[in-house]
C-alpha cells in the first residue's frame, strides 16, 4: 500500500514538473530592447547604378567571383528609433512640436541591387540587430512604383516581424525627404505620416488601404491595388494627392485629390468629408456644401457577352456657405437646384474617375470581384485568370446614377 502511494505521489510531482516547463521556456531566446534597432520607417528611390556601384562595398557579392544582378539598384533610408529619445508624455515646453528629425531618431541610408541585399549592407553598419515589428511607414518614390514593387512586396511578405497594419505609400519625387521631414506637429517624422493617413480615414478623405489589404488586393483575380500618393510642402507638411493605381506590381496611374472622393462614392465608403462648389447660375451665385454620408450599390449584368455595371450613389448633403446674398438657402426651389447641378457634376466626375481607370486597365475599385461572385458561371468560361480581366476591363460599360438630399443648410438659414 505504502509503495502505490509513493507512486502515485511520484507520479503527481511529475505531471506538475511538466505543467510548469513549458511556462518556464518563454526567455530563451529573448533580445533586449537595447539591442534592437528599431526600424520605424524605411524610403526606397531608384539612384544612377554607375554611382550606386561605386559607393556599395563587396558584402553581398565580390567583382569578378560572384556577381550581382544586372539591374537597376535602389537607395533605402530607414529611420531608427534612439533608445530613450522618444518622448512618452509632452515635452519640458508643453507642446507636442518635432523641429529636428535628430533628437528622436537616426536617419541612415545604403544602396542596393535589391532590398534583402540593401538591408544586408545596412546591418553591416549598425551594430544592433534590425528589427521591424514597430515598421509604420514605408515610403516608395514614383520612379520605383512605376517599375514594378515585385521584389518589394516579395520581401517585406516574407518577413513575420512587418505588421500588416503598416502604411506603404507612393513618393512624388524622391521618397527619402519623408525620412528626413522634422514637422512641428510630431516628434517622431514617421508617426506624423501614419497619423496623416489614419487621420484621413476618420474624416472621410482616404479609404483604409494598409499593407495587408494592397497585398489582399494585389492578389486578388478581379481587382488591382491602389497606395496613397503623398508629396511633402513646404512646411514639412505631408499633403495626400491621391491615389497611386497599380496593374499587377506596376504603377500606371495616379488620380486628383478630389477623386479620391469618387473613389470612397462609388464604394460607398463613410464617412464622407470632401467639399466642392456648386454653380448655380452666373459665377457669384456659388455655394459651397459637404459630403456627409454616402451609399452605394453595384449590379452587374451581361450584355453581348461583356460585363454591364449600373452603379447607384446617393449623397447627403450639408450647405456649408454662400457666396451672393442672391442665393437663398431657404428657398426650396434653390435647395432643388443645388441637388440637381451637383449632381450633374457628380455624375460627370465619377465616370471620369472609371474611364480613366479604364484607359490605364486598372480595375483597382473592384468590379472584377463582383463579376467572380455574381456571375460566376461567365467568369471561369469567359473570363478565367486575372490577365483575361485586365483585357476585358478597359471593354466594360458603365451607368451611373446618383441621388442627392440636401439635409442641414446652416442657421443663418433658419
Amino acid at each position: 500500500m505504502q509503495t502505490i502511494r509513493k507512486w502515485i505521489k511520484l507520479i503527481k510531482i511529475l505531471c506538475v514538473l511538466i505543467m510548469v516547463t513549458p511556462f518556464l521556456t518563454g526567455c530563451w531566446d529573448r533580445l533586449e530592447i537595447e539591442e534592437r534597432a528599431v526600424v520605424l520607417g524605411v524610403s526606397i528611390d531608384k539612384v544612377n547604378m554607375e554611382k550606386a556601384e561605386k559607393e556599395e562595398d563587396e558584402i553581398s557579392h565580390l567583382r569578378g567571383t560572384i556577381p550581382s544582378p544586372e539591374k537597376s539598384m535602389i537607395r533605402v533610408a530607414v529611420q531608427i528609433a534612439l533608445p530613450g529619445r522618444i518622448p512618452l508624455g509632452p515635452g519640458e515646453s508643453g507642446g507636442g512640436g518635432g523641429g529636428s528629425v535628430g533628437k528622436t531618431v537616426w536617419v541612415i541610408d545604403v544602396v542596393g541591387h535589391s532590398l534583402n541585399d540593401a538591408f544586408m549592407n545596412l546591418q553591416q553598419q549598425v551594430s544592433s540587430k534590425l528589427f521591424f515589428g514597430h515598421l509604420r511607414v514605408i515610403v516608395i518614390s514614383e520612379a520605383v512604383a512605376r517599375n514594378g514593387l515585385d521584389n518589394i512586396n516579395d520581401y517585406f511578405r516574407r518577413n513575420s516581424e512587418v505588421r500588416r497594419m503598416a502604411w506603404m505609400m507612393v513618393a512624388k519625387g524622391q521618397a527619402r525627404k519623408l525620412m528626413l521631414a522634422a514637422p512641428p506637429l510630431e516628434r517622431v517624422p514617421t508617426l506624423y505620416l501614419m497619423s496623416t493617413l489614419d487621420q484621413g480615414i476618420r474624416m472621410g478623405k482616404f479609404p483604409k488601404d494598409y499593407i495587408g489589404i494592397f497585398w489582399s488586393n494585389v492578389s486578388k483575380k478581379g481587382q488591382e491595388g491602389f497606395l496613397p500618393y503623398v508629396d511633402i510642402k513646404k512646411e514639412q507638411n505631408v499633403e495626400i494627392k491621391g491615389l497611386a493605381y497599380f496593374v499587377g506590381d506596376q504603377m500606371v496611374g495616379v488620380t486628383k485629390p478630389l477623386e479620391i472622393a469618387g473613389y470612397l462614392g462609388i464604394k460607398g465608403i463613410n464617412p464622407a468629408g470632401y467639399r466642392v462648389f456648386v454653380q448655380l447660375g452666373d459665377k457669384g451665385q456659388t455655394v459651397m456644401t459637404t459630403a456627409t454620408h454616402r451609399r452605394a450599390k453595384i449590379r452587374v449584368q451581361i450584355k453581348d457577352d461583356i460585363p454591364h455595371f449600373t452603379i447607384d450613389i446617393g449623397i447627403e448633403l450639408n450647405v456649408e456657405g454662400k457666396f451672393s446674398d442672391e442665393v437663398q438657402i431657404n428657398n426650396p426651389d434653390v435647395l432643388r437646384m443645388i441637388e440637381e447641378k451637383q449632381r450633374e457634376g457628380a455624375v460627370k466626375s465619377y465616370s471620369k474617375v472609371i474611364k480613366d481607370s479604364q484607359a490605364k486597365g486598372s480595375d483597382y475599385f473592384g468590379f472584377g470581384e463582383i463579376v467572380r461572385a455574381k456571375k460566376p458561371h461567365y467568369w471561369n468560361k469567359r473570363i478565367k485568370t486575372a490577365e483575361e480581366w485586365s483585357k476585358m476591363y478597359p471593354n466594360c460599360t458603365f451607368e451611373v446614377k446618383v441621388a442627392l438630399k440636401v439635409r442641414r443648410v446652416g442657421m443663418k438659414a433658419v
